[in-house]
């Protein structure tokens, strides 16, 4: 039944039958049997057929709950399992908000200097899709913000309080500033986060409160393609401070703190809550966990 329930799993992610038979590494016809058997032994429907896909009844929905549980309970046995075997390995897939991606070295470097035959693969996701990838079993786990918008019922570690920079070339009229206020950065030509970024709710939600808003004229989920800008001196950008001081540091950008007020964040690891957990997961949040004692969070 494990295996029925991880095409059901994959049918549910899709939302077509050919691409989850892909995911599967079996036939279309493999796996509609597949689903066919399983509503068999459950005894009841899972699935709107028609022509094609047409979504899970009330039931599958349930199924799935259920599914997810038991599959990521199946993964964490077979990875004690191997853990018991032959020691740490394995891969973990970790989600992370592009404004961490700068931090997490600091966590995958020694994560991994401890753990050699375990593989890490880092992807660049928005909150939104970090917590839906957990919730789907497609990321292990996270890095996000934890203090600005709900998150459900996940574990979490926080690691590290999150400032913000304004951005800008050398020769930009604020460049030589000590700080800056969130009113006068408004009033900068900027380059900015797309709107699925929580990190630009951030911003906006901070401007706001300023009594201003911008529209800006370049956007972009990508925080090299935003320092690309400000490099022409054309624009600046509002990023976090890690990430500002990465960029500044070779001299032809500058990095200046916004104040009035200085405000911060909290971004941390999330998990789904899962008792226990994988041999990987459970070594990989110890290591977040020391990782904030260094940041002292």
């Amino acid at each position: 039944m494990i295996d029925k329930l991880e095409m059901f799993i994959a049918l549910a992610n899709e939302r077509h039958f050919g691409r989850a038979a892909e995911v599967c590494g079996v036939t279309q016809p493999t796996l509609s049997s597949a689903i066919r058997q399983l509503e068999e032994q459950l005894g009841v429907q899972l699935v709107f057929r028609g022509s094609r896909f047409q979504g899970l009844t009330p039931e599958g929905q349930r199924v799935l709950d259920w599914g997810r549980r038991i599959a990521g309970d199946m993964r964490a046995l077979k990875d004690e399992m191997r853990a018991v075997r032959a020691g740490l390995s394995g891969n973990i897939r970790l989600g992370v908000i592009p404004t961490a991606l700068p931090m997490i070295a600091g966590l995958t470097g020694p994560f991994t200097a401890r753990h050699p035959n375990v593989r890490v693969t880092i992807l660049s996701r928005t909150s939104a899709e970090i917590l839906a990838g957990i919730e789907s079993l497609d990321l292990d786990a996270g890095i996000t913000y934890l203090d600005n918008e709900p998150l459900g019922r996940v574990a979490q570690v926080p690691l590290y309080a999150e400032f913000y920079r304004l951005l800008c070339a050398t020769g930009s009229p604020l460049a030589e500033r000590e700080s800056v206020s969130w009113a006068e950065v408004a009033e900068q030509p900027l380059c900015l986060l797309t709107g699925d970024m929580q990190n630009r709710r951030i911003v906006n939600q901070h401007l706001a409160e300023a009594g201003t808003s911008i529209t800006p004229q370049i956007e972009s989920n990508s925080t090299i393609a935003l320092t690309a800008h400000v490099m022409t001196g054309r624009w600046a950008s509002i990023v976090p401070r890690e990430l500002a001081l990465m960029f500044a540091g070779g001299g032809q950008l500058r990095a200046i703190p916004i104040v009035e007020p200085e405000v911060e964040h909290l971004v941390g690891m999330i998990a789904a809550r899962r008792d226990p957990l994988t041999p990987v997961l459970a070594a990989l949040i110890a290591e977040a966990e020391r990782f904030a004692k260094g940041a002292g969070v």
